[in-house]
Parts: C-alpha cells; structure tokens; sequence
C-alpha cells in the first residue's frame, strides 16, 4: 500500500510541476529530475529499488516507439548528413571526451567502465528539447534534425554500452574485434524490426475493440524489444525500424475509432513513464548517498562537474565544427548541399539534454545481487549520470527559450504549407467521389458543401503561397448531411493523403494534423449513420 501511495503522490507531482513547466517556458524533465533530486535528500523517504534489467525495457521502449511512429522518412532522407552526423560522430566524440575526462579524474578505473559512462550520457533526450522549441515554432528543418538524432544516438550509444559491459564481464578491452559485432548487430536489428513489424499489423488488423487494440499495441512494443534482447540484437534499433515501417500501413488499417483513443493513451503513457524515471532515479541515489562521506562527495561532485563539462561541451564542439566544415565545402564546390547556418548550429548544439535513455541506462549497470558481479564504480557511474541530467536540463533546458529569442529562428511556414495543400487535395478528391452519388436533394447539398470547402481551402493556399500569411491552419467543420454520400467522400480523401504522404508531396508531421482532423469528422459521420438507424 505505501508504494502505491507514492506513486499516486509522485504522479501527482509530476502532473503539476508539468503545468508548471509550460508557464515558465522551460522542460517539463527539468523541474522532475530536481524533485528527484531532493527526494534522495530528504531524511526518512522511503528507498524503492527498480531491478536493472527492467529498467531499459520498461522506461525506453514505449517512449522510443512512440517518437520513431511519428518520425518523417521523407523529411529524415532530406536531412541525413545532420541526422547521421549528429548521432554517430557526436555521440563519439562524446563518449571518448567523457572516457578520457573520468580516466583523468579516477585512474584506477578500467577504461570499460569509463565508455560505458561516456555511452551513458552520450545521447541526448530530443523531447526535452522539443518539448520548449514547438512552442517557439523554429524551422521545421531543426525539428526533424533534432527528433532524427534521437532516434539514432540512442542505438550507437546503447551498442557502445552493451560492449563495454560485455568487455568488463569478460575482462578485456576494446577494440577493433567490436566492428564485426556491430554490423552483425545492426543488419540484424533492421531485419527484425521490419518482420515483426509485418507480423504486428496482420494481428492488428483484427483487432475492433479499442481496449484489446491498446493493451495489444503496448504487448507487441515491450515483445520487439524483448525478442530482440534475446537473440542478443539491439532493442532501440529494432523498435525504430519496426514503429517507423509500422506507422507506414497503420494509418490506414487503423480505423479513427481506435486510432484516436490510442493516441491519447500512449501520450499519458509516455508522460507517466517519463516522470517515474527521473524521480524514481532519486530513490536510487538515496542508498548511495547515504554511503558518501563529506570527502566522498566533494569528489564525486567534482568527477560529475567534469563529466557535465565534457558531454556539454563535445557536442558543441562536433556541432560547430561539422556545420563550418560543411559551409566551407559549399563554398568550394559549389554544391547543394543544405547546410546549418551559424545561428542554427548554436541551438543544435546548445539541445544536448539528457534524459530517460541516460537514466535507464544508468540503472541497468548490473548491481552484484544474487551471486553476480557489480559493475565497477556503479555508484559512482550513477551518481555521474545523473548529475549530467540534472546539469544539462537546468543549464541548457532552462536558458534554451532566451537562447531562441535572441537567435531569431523563427518558423518557416513548411508545414503550414503543406497541410493547406493536403486539405485542398484531400477535399477535391473527396468532391470528385461525391459526383456520381444518387441525385438526391441531400447529396446536392454535400455536394455544394464540399464545392464551398474547396474554395475556401484554395483561398487560404494562395494566400500562404504568394504572401507567407492567412488565415491561421485550423481544421475545416466535418460535413453534418448525408453520412452515407459523405463517407465515400472521406474515403476518397483518405487515400489522396496518403498518396501524398507516399510520393513525399508532404511528411509526416502535415499527415499526421490532416489525418486527426479527417478522423474526428469520421467519428462525427458514425455518430450521424447511429443517429439515422434510431430515426
């Protein structure tokens, strides 16, 4: 009974200390990852020990497949170089500055140990970042950049991880050896993703109650991940491929009734997981910091001073450095290659928090319970970790909307532009479905309704077109007569956005705002067709 109390008062907590966040315009993580902080302070909190093998599992597979489901492969193809260089060389860099600043600091420690740190806190959490920036309205092009990245550091980073616990249980080093394992590791992943993906939609398909199709969709995320665990493959790479080749078909084998509620509960769901995670972190620091002295933490706090000081700045460095380099190559050659302006560079560079990944991974390392070894420095290495989350969400979290103001990034208008386009489209197929219906006084009027939607969403194109203004990107009214006429209509619809999503017309995030709007009119038209059968 006392656990569930406090989960109910740390959920509670989270939910206010989020609404809190977003009036000060600052990551809702930020304000967690101190709370967590105090409570492992506070005398007399109870301690509450997670199992390290639960911890990866349980806190970044739903969130992962959750981002990769609405990740963009037009817009992620478009912008690879960054994306790639982003989550292979900075996550690198990272991990070797932070190996050689711990190795400066403490000798003794194995070099394993101190790259398995480095991977720790190697990947930063996109949607902390995020999370401030759409509130801002950036150009699109960083916001895809920066939710690529997290897709993909979180696979190198947690590959570099389980080689160097591997190399620290087998008492060995590093070295070349790794690189055959790592490709055999990734192809491998792909492929799993992309089978259990196709598995996944056929159970799916069949699903028509939006109970069984949630609980379903959550069994089939936390199974990939488990699967892929136990053929010794990598869970993050597998879960990415199978939400992003998932999320290509679901949309339309997924009817709105179950599309819709779905949504709403994996998003309270990603939230629960991500405020459980930095607090319950406290709880495990409450043992560890019962065991320093005054000496003992003056030079713990001194080792996470430096570890936070690296992390931060390697990615600056590879960021700026990588973005010059890039604009110096287009001034040679001449190409097109889409680089980073200064500005743009400085606030990638500057959204390197940590988060959940870093967390979980932290308290995975292996604990010495049941006959087994612990990881060396563990206490250390937590402590470490989670002192660069802290840093790094209060630092960088917490000066990232001055930051953004003083840069002047403002939006671009793509995704504006794109969803007016897909309305025009989706509403002129659905008008040339609508045609040939029966010649009834109430087809006549959707008809004509549909002809007056059309126009008006022509209008707000044009003017977005030759201007760059309008009317504000608000969802037309579902048509309220005639449900049977209008459902082929939304059929029509339907299939035109996904052609438009599929020819690379428009991405993800214009798909995603025309679909919602298609499915509330869909549930809007069987709440009609139930009304007609009462009549």
């Amino acid at each position: 009974m006392l656990v569930f109390e406090i989960v109910i008062a740390l959920l509670l907590g989270g939910a206010g200390l989020a609404a809190l966040s977003r009036r000060m315009g600052t990551p809702y993580p930020a304000l967690v990852a101190l709370a967590g902080a105090v409570l492992a302070l506070v005398p007399g909190s109870p301690e509450l020990v997670l199992d390290p093998e639960l911890a990866l599992t349980l806190f970044v597979a739903p969130v992962l497949l959750d981002a990769a489901f609405d990740a963009s492969p037009r817009d992620l193809r478009a912008n690879w170089r960054p994306v790639a260089g982003l989550a292979l060389g900075a996550v690198g860099v990272t991990v070797v500055a932070v190996a050689v600043a711990v190795k400066w600091k403490v000798p003794a420690m194995p070099w394993a140990a101190a790259i398995a740190l480095g991977a720790i806190v190697a990947p930063p959490d996109a949607a902390a970042a995020t999370a401030v920036l759409k509130q801002l309205k950036p150009p699109h092009r960083l916001l895809v950049i920066l939710e690529g990245e997290s897709l993909f550091n979180d696979a190198s980073a947690l590959l570099i991880y389980r080689l160097a616990l591997g190399t620290v249980a087998a008492g060995g080093v590093l070295g070349w050896s790794a690189v055959p394992t790592l490709l055999v590791v990734t192809a491998g992943s792909a492929l799993l993703g992309v089978v259990l993906s196709r598995v996944s939609l056929r159970i799916n398909a069949s699903v028509e109650d939006v109970s069984t199709a949630v609980i379903t969709q959550f069994g089939s995320t936390f199974a990939v991940w488990i699967l892929a665990e136990r053929l010794h493959l990598s869970g993050i790479l597998t879960t990415v491929v199978y939400a992003m080749t998932i999320s290509r078909q679901a949309s339309i084998m997924t009817p709105a009734r179950i599309r819709i509620p779905s949504y709403a509960v994996w998003e309270v769901a990603t939230f629960v997981l991500n405020v459980l995670a930095f607090v319950l972190v406290g709880f495990q620091l409450k043992p560890i910091v019962a065991r320093f002295d005054r000496a003992t933490w003056l030079e713990s706090a001194a080792i996470a001073a430096v570890v936070t000081g690296a992390a931060i700045l390697a990615r600056f460095a590879w960021v700026l450095g990588a973005a010059a380099f890039n604009r110096w190559r287009q001034r040679k050659s001449s190409s097109n290659l889409v680089t980073l302006s200064p500005g743009a560079a400085v606030l990638v560079g500057w959204c390197g928090m940590r988060g959940i990944v870093t967390l979980a991974a932290a308290l995975a390392l292996p604990t010495g319970h049941e006959g087994a070894a612990a990881f060396p420095y563990r206490d250390l290495i937590l402590f470490t970790s989670f002192s660069v989350v802290l840093g790094t969400l209060v630092v960088q979290g917490m000066t990232l909307r001055p930051l953004m103001s003083r840069l002047k990034l403002g939006d671009d208008g793509e995704v504006d532009h794109e969803v007016r386009l897909a309305r025009v489209e989706t509403l002129r197929a659905g008008l040339e479905a609508t045609r040939d219906a029966p010649g009834s006084e109430m087809a006549a009027l959707v008809l004509r309704r549909y002809e007056l939607q059309l126009r008006r969403a022509r209008q707000l194109l044009d003017e977005h077109t030759l201007t760059g203004t309008g009317s504000p990107s608000a969802p037309w009214g579902p048509p309220t007569e005639d449900a049977r006429t209008v459902r082929a209509a939304m059929a029509a619809g339907r299939r035109k956005l996904a052609e438009l999503r599929a020819n690379g017309t428009i991405g993800d995030a214009a798909f995603q705002q025309v679909e919602q709007e298609l499915d509330w009119s869909e549930l809007d038209l069987q709440q009609l067709l139930r009304a007609e059968a009462a009549d």
